[in-house]
């Protein structure tokens, strides 16, 4: 998400970052390319002219144009307003209520509740440890109960059952009581596709809600529809009294007009963003990270989480045990390094978190994906468990019966294990030089990628 904004936005503060002086002359012509880049990803033009017209009264303030570094000062004032007007801060669901605390979802057909449904599910019990029940009051989709059904099992959450031949109301009061019965603490209630325009279906959801009281009533949106994701997410808002929004499949947007628009159309905050597919993607919006990665500053708090959901800590522990003690690194280890990658979403999600990738060329970035990784994890899985154990035994016979026992050529595997051996000599400084060591072997691949390196400390 944001790829193409990012990538407008970062290159125009890039130039304006280095200039000693800023004159009113090329701040209007840098927040001129910032207009253009965020009236090209979609944002809502009302949006666009509030964000610019507030950037500029800052921009050409006393605090940028006398800073030091009045470049620097500048790319603050864009990121503080593009922070404010997707919210500020992280708004978390309200659950202070006598349980079962009710969340009710609510949509357009197709925009991924059903999913948003168990995502949430999983997210609270995993992260909040909440009891949940879900329920599916959609009796004009016939798969969407089976659906519901079976992620409910997947995320191993409470599932009450329903059919295509009940009302609505009764479904849910029935959930309700169940929800009681269970001792749930939350019950999160599927609510069918609907059309804001569609007056029997909207009376419909706000008897659902009248008869539920929920204490927070969602708005699932899909973010590829940019703009009218906000349009529509204003259209309900006005018939339901709605406490957030959930954007989804934002993986598939490139633009990121909805996340920039919803929030200052409706006066309502972005709760959660998902990005995937996997029932694990699904965090929490934070704004303020969005803004620096919009701006190619990246998300490293962000990545930081995910590393500590996503990774087997237990792995991790005894790896760095083992190359302290300055045991060799293995083609193992590297599987198990790749596969805790996947784990976390594969590489376009963490490219996304880190900082100035989006300075990089598409030429580069296309070479980093999923697809490489996988292969590289079946070349791996080809080899014998003496051969992963002892990489030095893989010759000319053994590389060739490898690549044809992986689909793949006898250059992938070339290419795959001097991959390795850069991994193994990083890993033997660390255990050698501690933790200089490998600032110092990063510093020198950095150099050697055109990056200015760094020097730690001695």
């Amino acid at each position: 998400m944001f790829e193409s904004l990012s990538q407008r936005l970062s290159t125009t503060v890039q130039r304006l970052r280095g200039k000693g002086r800023l004159t009113e002359a090329n701040i209007r012509e840098a927040l001129r390319e910032v207009r253009i880049a965020l009236l090209e990803a979609d944002v809502a033009l009302p949006v666009v002219q509030a964000l610019i017209q507030r950037v500029q009264v800052k921009a050409l303030g006393q605090e940028v144009l006398r800073s030091l570094t009045p470049g620097q000062a500048l790319v603050k004032v864009v990121r503080d307003e593009l922070t404010a007007l997707m919210g500020t801060a992280n708004t978390d669901l309200n659950l202070a209520a006598a349980p079962p605390a009710v969340v009710l979802m609510a949509g357009l057909h197709g925009v991924g509740k059903t999913t948003t449904v168990a995502k949430l599910a999983r997210f609270l019990k995993e992260r909040k440890k909440k009891k949940v029940m879900v329920v599916s009051c959609d009796v004009y989709r016939p798969a969407a109960i089976e659906q519901l059904r079976m992620l409910a099992s997947q995320v191993d959450v409470l599932f009450h059952p329903s059919s295509g031949e009940q009302d609505p109301l009764a479904i849910a009061k029935s959930a309700l009581d169940a929800a009681k019965k269970n001792f749930a603490d939350v019950l999160l209630v599927d609510t069918a596709g609907r059309l804001h325009v569609d007056a029997e279906m909207m009376a419909e959801i706000k008897a659902l809600h009248a008869a539920l009281n929920p204490i927070e009533t969602l708005f699932v949106v899909d973010s590829m529809t940019g703009q009218d994701a906000a349009n529509t997410a204003k259209a309900f808002s006005e018939a339901l009294p709605l406490t957030g929004v959930v954007l989804t499949k934002a993986d598939g947007d490139a633009r990121g007009g909805a996340a920039l628009s919803v929030r200052y159309v409706t006066g309502r905050p972005i709760k959660f963003i998902g990005a995937g597919e996997k029932l694990e993607a699904l965090e929490p919006f934070h704004p303020d990270r969005i803004a620096q990665r919009i701006l190619g500053m990246g998300d490293v708090l962000s990545l930081v989480e995910q590393v500590e959901q996503s990774v087997d800590q237990e792995k991790q522990r005894k790896l760095a045990e083992k190359v302290m003690k300055g045991k060799r690194f293995d083609l193992n280890d590297m599987r198990d390094q790749l596969e805790q990658m996947v784990n976390m979403g594969g590489m376009a999600s963490l490219m996304g978190k880190l900082p100035g990738i989006s300075g990089l060329s598409e030429q580069v970035k296309s070479k980093v994906n999923d697809r490489e990784v996988h292969r590289m994890i079946a070349m791996i899985g080809s080899m014998t468990k003496k051969e992963r154990r002892h990489p030095d035994l893989l010759k000319g016979s053994r590389r060739a019966r490898i690549a044809r026992g992986s689909g793949t050529q006898p250059a992938d595997v070339n290419k795959l294990l001097k991959q390795y051996q850069q991994m193994e000599r990083m890993m033997s400084k660390l255990g050698s030089g501690g933790i200089k060591g490998l600032m110092r072997q990063m510093s020198g691949a950095m150099r050697g990628m055109g990056g200015g390196g760094f020097t730690p400390p001695r």
